[in-house]
């Protein structure tokens, strides 16, 4: 995925469908120095994971 549309996603109140891996996440916030992205498993677990957002698919 491309950072512009990573913060498109986090600017929108749409519920945009975002995979990383296979599993669905939410995106809560991204570092562009490092382009990472900062995200969560939607549902009831919450712990946060760093990953490239290179490595992130919007369904």
């Amino acid at each position: 995925m491309e950072i512009n549309r990573v913060k498109q996603i986090l600017s929108s109140s749409a519920d945009i469908q975002v995979q990383y891996n296979g599993a669905s996440v939410w995106i809560d916030g991204i570092n562009e120095e490092k382009q990472m992205a900062t995200v969560h498993l939607r549902g009831p677990l919450e712990e946060r994971t760093e990953v490239a957002i290179a490595d992130l698919r919007e369904m």
